[in-house]
């Protein structure tokens, strides 16, 4: 028999078919979308800045250990484990856009403190670890009303078409942002970089507050505790044999991946003796792979499938973390393999993201769309945290260089959770709110 996932409210059902029956237009002239889009291209932007700086901050500035550096991935994304289902689960009673706007100002009141315990003579690691914190919490409830938002805003026809869209301005900033963020680091240094952050997320929540669609409130017909709203949400993604073979794959990729990079700022910045800007320049070039995934994804599923593209894109990109591991002391070579390497991270992922994302979106109905993805973020983000932890613990006993290959290993491995699972024979998104059928 079929599976089938639970139907939307019929007030939810009944706004989904309007809008399925409305007439399509490009979202590059729906005014709404392009405010949120705009928002994701500033602050994707600024965030580069910090991805590079506040590592470099860590292993050059402060001169921390192995063990110290790759904590800060563990503390920024144990928010994922310990909020993501009670964050779901609350964010499927309120409305999703407030959210999207507190998350950014807060991340950026956050990282300004970076700049100024610096200038008073007070930066430690263990204010990069509240920073980490504070930001890493602010985005789990951000990332989870985001793709929640998504569908209220645009309904089901233009899911695939909005987060390949999305993806673009993740492809630019992957292109500019490194290389900007090399050069920004060493004309003002690190510390003082962290502002370009700040100021992208005060300028990101500033367009979502310009949204005009009004946003309703999720209904709720039972009064139920967040308990048992959590409890729904794990049954729901659990219990559907797609959902949970997609967070299966996405999972260990992220735990071998956290692993490797979690150690990287080390690997580069001292065995290697590469310079940051070297380093973010290779970053910016190796993102093209980014953008061509956003450009060739949703054609890509429509020529071979949803899941023969979830499947393919998994496969290639696991193997690309070895390219890291293999990086020599010759600093030529090295760029080369890392450009390699992100070229093809890059391109798979945002492949495979388009695709799962969309399918995600499109089968789950709104009252269920934060529990369902808080409960995707809790376990495919929730190994990040873990697999810094064990990067960390590897790099204190084994060579760092040993360390990258490891997790590169069990990223290579993700892909067999969607090889043997129904995924793989996905054809197309359905956009009638149930799964399709065995």
């Amino acid at each position: 028999m079929p599976e089938t996932i639970p139907a939307a409210e019929p007030a939810s059902a009944t706004a989904a078919s309007a809008v399925a029956a409305a007439p399509r237009r490009s979202l590059w002239r729906h005014a709404d979308y392009m405010k949120l889009w705009l928002a994701a291209t500033v602050s994707l932007m600024g965030s580069q800045v910090s991805q590079l700086a506040i590592p470099f901050i860590a292993a050059v500035v402060l001169d921390s250990s192995p063990l110290e550096v790759a904590l800060l991935g563990t503390v920024e994304m144990a928010p994922f484990l310990l909020f993501a289902l009670p964050a779901g689960a609350w964010l499927d009673r309120v409305r999703r856009r407030p959210v999207l706007i507190a998350g950014d100002f807060g991340r950026g009141l956050a990282l300004l403190s970076i700049p100024i315990a610096y200038a008073a003579g007070g930066l430690t690691i263990w204010q990069l670890y509240a920073v980490g914190f504070i930001t890493g919490s602010l985005t789990v409830l951000f990332d989870v009303a985001d793709q929640s938002y998504l569908p209220a805003l645009l309904g089901p026809d233009n899911l695939v078409e909005g987060n390949a869209k999305l993806s673009v301005p993740q492809a630019a900033a992957q292109i500019v942002g490194p290389g900007f963020a090399g050069g920004l680091i060493g004309l003002v240094g690190a510390p003082f970089a962290v502002i370009a952050d700040a100021i992208s997320f005060f300028a990101s929540g500033g367009l979502i507050s310009l949204i005009r669609k009004h946003e309703s409130k999720p209904e709720r017909l039972v009064d139920t505790s967040l308990r048992q709203e959590i409890t729904e949400g794990l049954r729901y993604v659990l219990g559907n044999r797609y959902l949970r073979m997609i967070a299966g794959s996405t999972a260990t990729s992220n735990l071998g991946t956290s692993m490797a990079f979690s150690v990287f700022p080390i690997f580069a910045y001292r065995e290697l003796g590469l310079s940051v800007t070297l380093v973010g320049i290779v970053f910016g070039l190796g993102a093209l792979g980014v953008l061509l995934g956003a450009l060739v994804s949703a054609g890509l599923s429509k020529t071979i499938g949803v899941g023969p593209a979830i499947v393919v894109s998994m496969f290639v990109g696991g193997p690309a973390t070895v390219l890291i591991g293999l990086m020599p002391s010759n600093a030529p070579v090295a760029a080369a393999l890392l450009f390699c390497s992100v070229f093809l991270t890059g391109l798979t992922a945002v492949v495979y993201n388009v695709n799962q994302v969309s399918f995600r979106q499109a089968i789950t109905p709104l009252n269920m769309q934060g529990r369902m993805n808080a409960t995707m973020r809790f376990v495919v983000w929730g190994t990040l945290p873990i697999g810094s932890l064990l990067g960390g613990v590897l790099a204190s006993f084994l060579p760092v260089r040993t360390t990258i290959l490891v997790g590169a290993a069990v990223a290579s491995a993700a892909f067999l959770w969607v090889l043997v699972s129904p995924v793989r024979s996905l054809r197309v998104i359905p956009s009638d709110g149930t799964s399709p059928a065995e």
